[in-house]
């Protein structure tokens, strides 16, 4: 079994990976992604870092068609991510993990404007609808969930994520909107892989860590040193999380999440 392990701001490398080599660059036929390969809580992992080192990438540049597809073409069985995200419900403490298990991506597009889908081209074998009643697999959300507990951090079952635009952030008016919708916690990054890991057939669970409060929340917003000391206190957190939740992924319970309505 290989668990895909994608990470962002904050998480550029895989603390404790037992890397084989430096990261390769796959190359697919949506571009290139860096992977690195190699054994983590002793379990053979692949990880990415969206942002690549140095937030190389801003969440408006992030390769996630060529990501997704080097996870699969190396033979990926599940996908753990995380991300930092903004809070939308005032009961939620800074620093408090969330495992979601909905999502807000309505506009169903990348970066660059075009349609989330693998199904590029008319007529491509394996085009279809990816149906399904929750998008994220419940067996790897059980594993976060307890890395999560026995790494000893608080950590919420449930939530909606929302997947917003960057790089900028959002409006006092956009997150009422938001939160009318019943979304619990917005970053800008999670939307697409959610989906082209269901297309996949990639098994994907999504970790986020509130590093803020969303514009509007509370009447003050959340000061800007303490968003960055968060985003860095994140990295230690999802670290200690995924090492305790990885020997939990069960390989036999993994299968594919909904079905596909297919063409061919």
């Amino acid at each position: 079994m290989r668990i895909g392990i994608l990470t962002g701001s904050g998480t550029y490398a895989l603390p404790g990976i037992e890397a084989d080599a430096p990261a390769e660059m796959v190359r697919t036929r949506f571009g290139a992604a860096p992977v690195t390969a190699g054994r983590f809580a002793g379990v053979d992992v692949l990880h990415v870092s969206r942002h690549r080192e140095g937030h190389e990438l801003l969440s408006s540049q992030v390769t996630h068609r060529a990501n997704i597809a080097a996870l699969k073409a190396l033979g990926a069985d599940a996908i753990l991510a995380v991300t930092v995200c903004g809070a939308l419900d005032r009961d939620i403490e800074l620093g408090t993990l969330l495992v979601f298990d909905d999502l807000h991506f309505l506009a169903n597009r990348l970066p660059d404007g075009s349609i989330c889908t693998l199904y590029s081209e008319p007529g491509e074998t394996g085009r279809g609808h990816w149906i399904y009643d929750r998008p994220f697999s419940q067996s790897l959300r059980a594993a976060l969930l307890a890395g999560a507990r026995e790494a000893g951090h608080a950590v919420r079952d449930g939530g909606c994520y929302g997947h917003v635009d960057g790089p900028r952030f959002n409006t006092r008016a956009e997150i009422r909107m938001l939160q009318g919708c019943g979304v619990t916690a917005v970053s800008q990054t999670a939307g697409p892989e959610t989906v082209l890991s269901g297309e996949a057939e990639i098994p994907y669970a999504l970790l986020g860590y509130a590093t803020d409060y969303a514009n509007g929340v509370p009447a003050e917003p959340t000061p800007v040193e303490e968003l960055i000391r968060l985003i860095g206190a994140s990295g230690e957190t999802f670290a200690s999380t995924l090492a305790a939740a990885v020997p939990r992924v069960d390989g036999d319970a993994l299968a594919p999440v909904g079905t596909h309505f297919r063409f061919d």
